[in-house]
């Protein structure tokens, strides 16, 4: 797949996404619709819905024109999500959660990006073939565990394929009380790659509110990484606040 152009507008913020694991099941479309804001579409691929979790390493986290801060640029996340288009056709991701282990950064995406950040407890084990990562929600009993190796060589999505569909997303949007939000992020295609995945939780679906049986994701993807820019948040049409 050929690189998203640049956005005309300045850059607000850069990061480092690493050691990204996909893992999607598909979901019945009208259920997924019903918890959208007005104003999103759920988006589907052959009929149906994808709910997606998605551990990864934030690295290099900063504003622009800013360092990167040690104790503050590294952090570890978990976001749950699904696919959807706007009033004006344009496609992107609806954030169900986003499990983060920096205090900062939950206040900050919370604020300035009315993402629904949620403060846990996370760890990260990296080993020459295996990845070892869990997350465990504040106030929450069960911790999520995933165990994962990647495989086979790194390769772009290929065009018009559902893998391309889940993993190249350049927008997301957000609901906040002056309307419906939406951000741009651009970076290179993602490198995909096969994974072995050993242990999964689908406990950050349930979390989402999705009464999922514990069954193997039904698409697995591994990338190593990609080197992003955050743009900032414009509004978008379809969607009125309540009043």
């Amino acid at each position: 797949m050929a690189s998203q152009p640049l956005p005309r507008k300045p850059v607000i913020m850069h990061q480092r996404w690493r050691r990204l694991l996909f893992l999607h099941w598909s979901w019945d479309a009208d259920a997924v619709q019903a918890t959208l804001p007005a104003g999103l579409t759920v988006e589907t691929w052959e009929g149906r819905a994808w709910l997606g979790v998605v551990p990864f390493s934030m690295e290099g986290v900063r504003p622009r024109f800013c360092p990167e801060v040690p104790g503050l640029s590294n952090f570890l996340e978990l976001n749950v999500r699904t696919y959807v288009r706007d009033g004006q056709g344009r496609p992107g991701v609806w954030f169900y959660s986003l499990d983060c282990a920096q205090p900062v950064a939950v206040w900050a995406a919370r604020t300035f990006f009315r993402l629904p950040y949620f403060h846990a407890t996370m760890r990260e084990e990296v080993r020459a073939d295996r990845i070892r990562y869990a997350s465990r929600r504040r106030g929450d009993a069960e911790e999520s565990r995933f165990e994962y190796a990647p495989q086979g060589e790194a390769r772009p999505a290929r065009a018009g394929s559902l893998e391309e569909f889940l993993v190249e997303r350049y927008r997301l949007f957000a609901a906040g009380h002056e309307g419906l939000l939406s951000g741009q992020v651009w970076h290179a295609p993602y490198e995909i790659q096969s994974a072995e995945v050993r242990e999964w939780s689908i406990e950050p679906l349930r979390e989402a509110g999705f009464a999922m049986e514990n069954h193997p994701p039904e698409h697995v993807a591994y990338a190593p990484g990609v080197d992003v820019r955050i743009y900032g948040l414009e509004e978008a049409a379809g969607y009125q606040p309540s009043t």
